[in-house]
């Protein structure tokens, strides 16, 4: 972990898919549902080696031809939404003392805009976030920077004021290739065992933990 001070932090980012969502057992089961019906390899082995944020690269080593990419997408809300909408514990309360503390707050993604702003208002957070950065938002995905430069453009921020926090090591290199502080925090995704040897800033062991760094800024 590199130390980096916070004291001129005032906009913290989120990835949303566990770092604030609870979204790891729906998810997986969401995929394995979807995958048995299109008849695709899938396996518990190939999704502890195979997943990232960015889960087109699953379907990539899957030998899902692309034009069928969407189809596959649709297949998974439609299993995904069958789960309950839970966020991760702690997570409400952080985000809220968080905007109590002023700071602004957004969240950048690789989750679809119609499912995660779904989500979003039904655990009641629909007010909390600035701004939502979503697969749909960017070219270049993670860890390339164009969601966070594009956050940060909505805002209005500059990067040394900014910070982001996820659950993998991808969101870690797309937070230091936007050159914005980073805070890593575990999740239930496999992605979450390479938070170390991301390197980021802060490590947290719970979204809670974040509010030990982001003290309540003055005006």
């Amino acid at each position: 972990m590199v130390s980096k001070p916070t004291g001129s932090i005032n906009t913290v980012l989120f990835d949303w898919d566990g770092t604030l969502f609870d979204s790891a057992t729906a998810g997986l089961a969401a995929f394995q549902k979807t995958f048995d019906e299109i008849g695709a390899a899938f396996t518990l082995e190939f999704y502890e080696a195979n997943y990232a944020p960015n889960w087109y690269t699953m379907y990539q080593a899957l030998n899902i031809p692309e034009d069928r990419w969407r189809a596959t997408d649709e297949l998974w809300l439609q299993h995904y939404g069958e789960q309950p909408p839970r966020l991760v514990e702690g997570a409400l309360e952080t985000v809220v003392e968080l905007g109590r503390r002023g700071y602004r707050l957004g969240i950048v993604t690789s989750g679809t805009e119609l499912r995660v702003s779904k989500e979003i208002h039904a655990v009641g957070l629909a007010s909390a976030f600035e701004v939502l950065v979503t697969n749909e938002s960017t070219v270049n995905k993670k860890p390339h920077p164009e969601g966070l430069e594009h956050a940060m453009r909505l805002l209005g921020v500059a990067r040394e004021s900014c910070s982001y926090v996820g659950d993998s090591a991808q969101d870690i290199e797309m937070g230091r290739n936007a050159r914005v502080l980073t805070v890593a925090v575990p999740s239930g995704y496999p992605t979450s065992r390479q938070l170390a040897e991301a390197n980021p800033h802060i490590r947290i062991n719970t979204i809670s933990d974040l509010l030990l760094h982001m003290t309540p800024l003055e005006f």
